[in-house]
Protein backbone atom coordinates (compact mmCIF):
# COMPACT_ATOMS: atom_id res chain seq x y z
CA UNK A 1 0.00 0.00 0.00
CA UNK A 2 1.52 2.91 -1.25
CA UNK A 3 1.57 6.12 1.19
CA UNK A 4 -0.17 9.15 -0.43
CA UNK A 5 1.05 12.93 -0.18
CA UNK A 6 -0.60 14.31 3.21
CA UNK A 7 1.33 10.82 4.96
CA UNK A 8 4.42 12.14 3.18
CA UNK A 9 4.16 15.52 4.01
CA UNK A 10 3.05 14.79 8.11
CA UNK A 11 6.29 12.90 7.65
CA UNK A 12 8.78 15.85 6.26
CA UNK A 13 7.27 18.40 8.65
CA UNK A 14 9.68 16.36 11.66
CA UNK A 15 13.03 18.12 11.56
CA UNK A 16 14.73 15.57 13.36
CA UNK A 17 14.92 11.91 12.06
CA UNK A 18 16.77 9.08 12.90
CA UNK A 19 17.81 6.97 9.99
CA UNK A 20 18.24 3.24 10.43
CA UNK A 21 20.71 1.83 7.31
CA UNK A 22 23.79 4.00 7.67
CA UNK A 23 26.60 1.67 6.12
CA UNK A 24 30.56 1.70 6.62
CA UNK A 25 30.55 1.25 2.51
CA UNK A 26 30.20 4.49 1.17
CA UNK A 27 28.52 3.31 -1.88
CA UNK A 28 25.10 2.66 0.39
CA UNK A 29 22.06 4.06 -0.83
CA UNK A 30 21.17 4.98 3.41
CA UNK A 31 24.07 6.71 3.48
CA UNK A 32 23.24 8.83 0.10
CA UNK A 33 19.75 9.24 2.08
CA UNK A 34 21.52 10.75 5.31
CA UNK A 35 23.57 13.45 3.06
CA UNK A 36 20.07 14.07 1.01
CA UNK A 37 18.64 15.18 4.50
CA UNK A 38 20.96 16.64 6.06
CA UNK A 39 21.88 19.55 2.72
CA UNK A 40 17.62 19.79 3.21
CA UNK A 41 18.67 21.34 6.44
CA UNK A 42 17.36 18.14 8.80
CA UNK A 43 19.13 17.27 11.63
CA UNK A 44 20.12 13.46 11.34
CA UNK A 45 20.43 10.55 13.86
CA UNK A 46 22.30 7.46 12.92
CA UNK A 47 21.49 3.95 13.77
CA UNK A 48 23.55 1.21 13.19
CA UNK A 49 24.26 -1.69 15.76
CA UNK A 50 28.07 -1.51 15.42
CA UNK A 51 29.14 2.08 14.73
CA UNK A 52 28.96 4.70 17.43
CA UNK A 53 29.93 7.28 15.20
CA UNK A 54 29.15 7.83 11.20
CA UNK A 55 30.40 11.16 8.89
CA UNK A 56 31.24 13.00 12.57
CA UNK A 57 27.60 12.35 14.01
CA UNK A 58 26.67 10.54 17.46
CA UNK A 59 25.33 7.46 16.35
CA UNK A 60 23.47 4.93 18.24
CA UNK A 61 23.08 1.17 18.02
CA UNK A 62 19.48 0.34 17.95
CA UNK A 63 16.06 2.66 18.14
CA UNK A 64 15.64 1.79 21.71
CA UNK A 65 18.99 3.92 22.80
CA UNK A 66 17.33 6.63 20.61
CA UNK A 67 17.12 9.92 22.86
CA UNK A 68 13.66 10.51 23.91
CA UNK A 69 13.44 13.85 20.84
CA UNK A 70 12.89 11.82 18.23
CA UNK A 71 9.80 11.69 17.01
CA UNK A 72 10.27 10.37 13.21
CA UNK A 73 12.46 7.34 11.76
CA UNK A 74 13.05 6.34 8.48
CA UNK A 75 14.15 2.68 7.67
CA UNK A 76 16.36 1.88 4.87
CA UNK A 77 17.30 -1.89 5.42
CA UNK A 78 16.60 -4.98 3.70
CA UNK A 79 13.40 -6.58 3.88
CA UNK A 80 14.77 -9.15 6.27
CA UNK A 81 15.32 -6.62 8.63
CA UNK A 82 12.06 -4.00 8.32
CA UNK A 83 9.66 -5.60 10.20
CA UNK A 84 11.75 -6.36 13.48
CA UNK A 85 12.72 -2.58 13.03
CA UNK A 86 9.22 -1.15 12.59
CA UNK A 87 7.64 -3.06 15.38
CA UNK A 88 10.96 -1.95 17.56
CA UNK A 89 9.88 2.19 16.69
CA UNK A 90 6.39 1.65 17.32
CA UNK A 91 7.12 0.11 20.67
CA UNK A 92 9.43 3.25 21.44
CA UNK A 93 6.51 5.07 20.33
CA UNK A 94 7.81 6.48 17.54
CA UNK A 95 4.63 7.33 15.03
CA UNK A 96 6.34 8.80 12.01
CA UNK A 97 8.14 5.89 10.51
CA UNK A 98 9.40 5.74 6.52
CA UNK A 99 10.09 2.45 5.11
CA UNK A 100 12.09 3.24 2.03
CA UNK A 101 10.34 1.51 -0.80
CA UNK A 102 11.59 -1.78 -1.52
CA UNK A 103 11.87 -2.62 2.30
CA UNK A 104 8.40 -3.29 2.78
CA UNK A 105 6.96 -7.13 2.87
CA UNK A 106 3.19 -8.09 3.28
CA UNK A 107 3.53 -8.31 6.97
CA UNK A 108 4.91 -4.51 6.82
CA UNK A 109 1.53 -3.53 5.49
CA UNK A 110 -0.23 -5.43 8.01
CA UNK A 111 1.53 -3.58 11.06
CA UNK A 112 1.01 -0.48 9.32
CA UNK A 113 -2.71 -0.84 9.26
CA UNK A 114 -2.54 -1.94 12.65
CA UNK A 115 -0.89 0.48 14.27
CA UNK A 116 -2.44 4.24 13.78
CA UNK A 117 0.92 6.04 13.11
CA UNK A 118 2.00 7.84 9.91
CA UNK A 119 3.71 4.85 8.47
CA UNK A 120 4.96 5.87 4.71
CA UNK A 121 5.04 3.00 2.39
CA UNK A 122 6.37 2.13 -1.20
CA UNK A 123 7.77 5.44 -1.73
CA UNK A 124 11.84 6.94 -2.04
CA UNK A 125 12.28 9.42 0.30
CA UNK A 126 14.41 11.52 -2.49
CA UNK A 127 11.69 12.19 -4.27
CA UNK A 128 10.03 14.16 -1.92
CA UNK A 129 12.65 16.06 -0.58
CA UNK A 130 13.61 18.44 -3.44
CA UNK A 131 15.74 15.93 -5.12
CA UNK A 132 18.87 16.60 -7.89
CA UNK A 133 20.55 14.34 -10.29
CA UNK A 134 19.65 11.65 -11.43
CA UNK A 135 16.60 11.86 -8.36
CA UNK A 136 15.33 14.90 -9.72
CA UNK A 137 15.07 13.13 -12.98
CA UNK A 138 13.38 10.16 -11.82
CA UNK A 139 10.80 12.50 -9.82
CA UNK A 140 9.64 14.30 -13.45
CA UNK A 141 9.17 10.25 -14.51
CA UNK A 142 6.62 9.73 -11.61
CA UNK A 143 4.75 12.94 -11.93
CA UNK A 144 4.63 12.11 -15.95
CA UNK A 145 3.71 8.47 -15.66
CA UNK A 146 1.08 9.11 -12.35
CA UNK A 147 3.44 7.63 -9.83
CA UNK A 148 4.21 10.57 -7.65
CA UNK A 149 1.80 10.76 -4.61
CA UNK A 150 -0.61 12.33 -4.90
Amino acid sequence: MKANLNQIESFLTNRKIALVGVSRTKSKFGNEVFKQLLGKGYEVVPVHREMTEFEGHACFGSIESLPDDVSAICLVVPKTETDALLQAALNRGIRQIWVQQMSETSFTNQLAAQSGANIVLGRCIFMYTSPEGFHRFHQRLSKIFGTYAH
